[in-house]
């Protein structure tokens, strides 16, 4: 008798079953298997609540950034490092 791979679904007990023929307690050793093996890993990425809360927040600070830049101070802080940087030049 040779030994080969059980197929997904197939338990020891059954390794010649027909696909049909499988039992239940099978399948929810596969599934049990295939939870505990997500279970294991550790989360990659974030969910669609943490999504949304992490693009309110970006949106946020993108309006805060854009309202200091346009703003008065800014803009004649910049007009006049550009305007001393072109007169050393010429």
């Amino acid at each position: 008798m040779t030994s080969r791979q059980a197929r997904p679904g197939e338990t020891e007990a059954e390794p010649d079953a027909p696909a049909g023929a499988r039992s239940h307690e099978g399948r929810s050793n596969v599934l049990t298997r295939r939870w505990r093996a997500v279970r294991a890993t550790g989360e990659a990425g974030m969910s669609t609540a943490e999504y949304a809360v992490g693009t309110v927040a970006a949106c946020a600070f993108a309006a805060v950034l854009y309202r200091v830049v346009t703003g008065g101070s800014i803009v004649t802080g910049l007009t006049d490092l550009v305007e001393s940087a072109l007169a050393t030049l010429s």
